[in-house]
């Protein structure tokens, strides 16, 4: 007989393990750097339509482009004088580091006063201003609704929780509400309180409802388990009026589309009886940006509809939202900020580049918007057992 030799058996493969879901410092660091990433690449291509953005790029945006006008961009009208392209970031972003920068100093929630203490100085200091790209007061940089908050604080000596009355609406408050949304992580209904006392100074009407709106959709979306949809019904839980009926809308037609191309007219058409602007965005018609209960901005129904195309996955979302036009930067920084408290996974390439053309540190207000996160919550802990105690001793129950 001949002898066999034997041989090892084939090793098993360990059982795979799926990967664990992001916790609060990766979900408060995608958010921030998903929002400033998607403002980037909206920029450029702001206030054109789809089709003039296919044109001019010779198909849809894939990510990261140049100026509009190419290197006519400082004297090109409308545009002149702001280098919009190549991975700079807008107002969004720098509001929104600006509002991180008043949670590290005040370190508790926000109220209408810490915008009047805090936010109003912090907007009339130096600094690097992508745009410009030079070191300028940010004051000089944003937009005429948001220099509203430094004219009637800083100024106009306003009541800091009544100054925002009588600004035009728009989307210039809710913008940059991703922070409050994430100091208060799974609470939706925090966030949304807070953030309409923070729009206070700044925005009235549905303006400031959106900033609520948009707050909450950051929370609702950093909960364990959170998906698009339920993000979408927490949101719809809390929202008001027209911006309640301009969601709903927007979301029942983007439930029917997994690709944004297909999605970006009925998209528009859902949330068009409900945007005041009108059909050209540069000129916007005579009843816009006034104040009504019936009307929303355009900008957050139209990201939380991408964020559902998208299926939430980060590059779809805010693909589809920066080739929407018209506002797109904001839509995108609102999608992005949506789709990274998900979890989504921010492309790292577009990452790199928006942080060395910007010259920011983009995970550094993460970093410090979740040391502040963890320090409120721990007080929220204390001040809640502090209630129950006296509630207890006053209702007589043991």
């Amino acid at each position: 007989m001949t002898p066999t030799t034997a041989t090892a058996a084939e090793p098993v493969p360990a059982p795979s393990t799926p990967p664990s879901p992001p916790g609060l410092d990766d979900r408060v660091t995608r958010a921030l750097v998903g929002a400033a990433v998607g403002d980037a690449l909206g920029g450029p291509v702001e206030g054109w339509t789809p089709s003039q953005i296919a044109e001019r790029h010779g198909g849809r945006v894939t990510g990261i482009v140049g100026p509009w006008h190419g290197e006519n961009w400082r004297t090109a009208r409308p545009i002149a004088p702001y280098y919009k392209g190549d991975g700079h970031v807008t107002d969004d972003t720098l509001m929104t580091h600006a509002l991180v920068r008043v949670y590290e100093k005040v370190r508790d929630h926000l109220d209408a006063y810490a915008v009047a203490d805090h936010l109003v100085p912090d907007l009339l200091s130096p600094r690097w201003i992508p745009e410009l790209e030079a070191e300028a007061l940010p004051l000089q940089r944003i937009f005429l609704a948001e220099k509203w908050i430094v004219a009637r604080l800083h100024y106009g000596h306003v009541d800091p929780r009544e100054a925002g009355a009588g600004n035009i609406v728009n989307c210039g408050a809710a913008m940059y509400m991703a922070p409050v949304g994430l100091v208060n992580a799974g609470h939706p209904e925090a966030a949304y309180a807070e953030a309409l006392e923070v729009a206070a100074p700044h925005q009235s009407s549905y303006g400031r409802e959106a900033a609520g709106v948009f707050a909450a959709a950051v929370a609702a979306a950093c909960r364990p388990g959170a998906t698009p949809a339920s993000v979408v019904d927490a949101v719809l839980a809390l929202a008001k009026d027209g911006t309640r009926s301009a969601i709903e809308a927007v979301c029942e037609v983007a439930a029917h589309h997994d690709d944004f191309e297909a999605a970006l007219a009925p998209l528009r058409a859902a949330v068009e009886p409900f945007d005041t602007v009108g059909p050209d965005y540069r000129s916007p018609a005579l009843g816009a940006r006034r104040p009504s209960r019936l009307h929303a901005i355009e900008e957050l129904p139209v990201a939380l509809g991408m964020l559902l195309v998208g299926g939430g996955d980060y590059r779809r979302t805010v693909l589809g939202s920066v080739n929407y036009g018209r506002d797109c930067d904001s839509i995108a920084t609102m999608s992005g900020a949506i789709a990274g408290a998900l979890g989504g996974e921010v492309p790292a390439d577009w990452a790199q580049t928006v942080a060395e053309a910007s010259r920011l540190d983009l995970e550094a207000p993460a970093r410090t918007l979740v040391r502040v996160a963890r320090e409120v919550f721990a007080r929220d802990v204390e001040r809640r057992r502090s209630h129950e105690e006296a509630f207890t001793a006053l209702a007589g129950e043991r």
